[in-house]
C-alpha cells in the first residue's frame, strides 16, 4: 500500500512564519514606505544612487524587522543587560580613541566604523523596561532614581560627543519608560513648568540672551547658535539662518494641493540644503502641499495609534513599557524633524522615519518595528 504525501504550496509552508504579524502596523508601514520612495525618487533622483540606495535600505531593514520579530519578548529581555553595557563601554571607546568628523567624535572603529549612539535608541529603553519589570510590585522612589541614572549614562556620554539629535531620541525612548512605569504626577510637573518658564525667558530675553559674545553653559557654541537663529532666522539670512528660511519658503509655496510630482522649484533648483535626507519634509511639502503633509501626518498618527494599542494589550510589564518606549521613539522622529523644518524646533539633524535616506537610521527603525511586530505577535498566538 502505498502513502500519497502531499506537497503544501509556498504560501501555506510561510504561513507559519507570518501567522500574528500585525496587520495594521504593517499597512501603515506600507503607506510610509511608499511616500518615502515617492518622495526620494523626486527630490534624489539626480542625486546619484539615492533612490536605489534608499529601496536597498528599506529592504534591508524589512529583513531586520521580519527576523527580530522571530524573537519572543522574554528572548529581548534578556538580551538587554549585555545590549546597554556594551553600548555604554562603545560609548565611552567613542570618548577615548573615536573618530572625528566635522567637529564631531561619534564613531569608533571595531574592524569596522560604527556608530555606538545608535545601539543605544533601542539598548537604553529596552534596559529600564527590564529594570522596571524586575522592580514590578515594589517600586519605591529610589527605583526611579536608578532608571534616571541608567537613562543620564548614554544621554550624557552622546551629548558630550557632541549629538543633540540622538541624545534627544535616547531621552524620549528612556523618559517614555519612566512615565508609563508610573512616574508620579508631582515629579513631572515641576520640570514640565520649568521648561515652559524657560522658553519663556528665552523669547522675552532674545536680544540680551543671543547678543555677540554672550556665551551660555553647559550648551557648545552651535548648539547656542542654532536656537539663536531659530529664534530669529533673519539676522544671518545667508548663513546660519539659510535652512530654515529655505525650508520655510518651501512649505508655503506648495499651497493647498502642491506644485505637482517633480515640480517641485525650491527642490529642483536646490535651495532647500540636505534636501534628501534632514529637510525631505520639504521637498515633500512644496510638491504635495497640505493635503500631502496632511495624509503623510495621518500616517504617522495612524502607525504611533497602532504602537500604543499594541503597548495597551501587552501581557508583561516589560512588553507594554518597551512597545510605549518605542512607540515614543517614531512619535520624536516624526516631530522633531517635521517640527525643525517648519522653523518650531532647532535644527538637531533627525530624520523623518522612512522618508528620509539613511541607512543605520532606516536599519535602527527596523529593528523598531521588529520589536513592536515580536510584542504583537506573541498576544496573538497567546489567544489563539
Amino acid at each position: 500500500m502505498s502513502a500519497v504525501f502531499e506537497n503544501p504550496p509556498l504560501w501555506r509552508r510561510a504561513a507559519p512564519w507570518l501567522h500574528g504579524f500585525d496587520g495594521p502596523l504593517a499597512f501603515a508601514v506600507f503607506l510610509l514606505a511608499g511616500a518615502g520612495l515617492l518622495a526620494m525618487y523626486s527630490s534624489g533622483f539626480d542625486h546619484g544612487t539615492r533612490f536605489m540606495d534608499h529601496g536597498r535600505n528599506m529592504l534591508i531593514a524589512g529583513f531586520v524587522m521580519f527576523v527580530v520579530a522571530q524573537i519572543p519578548p522574554q528572548r529581548l529581555m534578556s538580551l538587554a543587560v549585555p545590549l546597554y553595557v556594551l553600548g555604554v563601554a562603545l560609548l565611552i571607546a567613542v570618548a577615548v580613541f573615536g573618530i572625528t568628523k566635522k567637529g564631531a567624535k561619534r564613531w569608533v572603529n571595531v574592524g569596522v566604523v560604527i556608530q555606538p549612539s545608535e545601539i543605544l535608541k533601542i539598548a537604553t529603553p529596552l534596559m529600564l523596561a527590564w529594570w522596571f519589570q524586575k522592580r514590578e510590585g515594589q517600586l519605591r522612589p529610589f527605583d526611579f532614581l536608578v532608571a534616571g541614572a541608567l537613562l543620564m549614562l548614554p544621554v550624557g556620554l552622546i551629548m558630550k560627543q557632541p549629538d543633540l539629535g540622538t541624545s534627544l531620541l535616547v531621552m524620549a525612548a528612556g523618559l517614555a519608560v519612566i512615565f508609563f512605569a508610573g512616574l508620579p504626577w508631582k515629579l513631572i510637573v515641576p520640570p514640565f513648568l520649568l521648561a515652559v518658564a524657560g522658553i519663556l525667558m528665552l523669547l522675552v530675553f532674545e536680544p540680551q540672551l543671543c547678543a555677540a559674545g554672550n556665551r551660555w553653559p553647559v550648551l557648545h557654541d552651535y548648539q547656542q547658535q542654532r536656537i539663536c537663529t531659530l529664534l530669529d532666522p533673519t539676522k544671518d539670512p545667508l548663513g546660519k539662518g539659510f535652512h530654515i528660511i529655505q525650508g520655510m519658503i518651501a512649505i508655503g509655496s506648495g499651497g493647498l494641493f502642491g506644485k505637482g510630482f517633480m515640480q517641485g522649484t525650491q527642490t529642483h533648483l536646490e535651495f532647500i540644503p540636505e534636501r534628501t535626507t534632514d529637510f525631505i519634509f520639504a521637498a515633500f511639502s512644496e510638491e504635495f502641499g497640505l493635503v500631502g503633509n496632511l495624509l503623510l501626518i495621518a500616517c504617522f498618527i495612524f502607525l504611533i495609534l497602532r504602537g500604543l494599542a499594541i503597548a495597551l494589550e501587552a501581557s508583561t510589564l516589560f512588553s507594554r513599557l518597551l512597545a510605549g518606549a518605542v512607540t515614543t521613539i517614531f512619535f520624536t522622529y516624526a516631530f522633531v524633524n517635521m517640527g525643525m523644518v517648519s522653523g518650531i524646533l532647532p535644527v538637531v539633524g533627525v530624520p523623518l522615519p522612512f522618508i528620509s535616506y539613511g541607512g543605520t537610521a532606516m536599519v535602527t527603525l527596523g529593528l523598531a518595528l521588529g520589536i513592536l511586530m515580536s510584542i504583537a505577535k506573541t498576544k496573538r498566538l497567546v489567544q489563539s
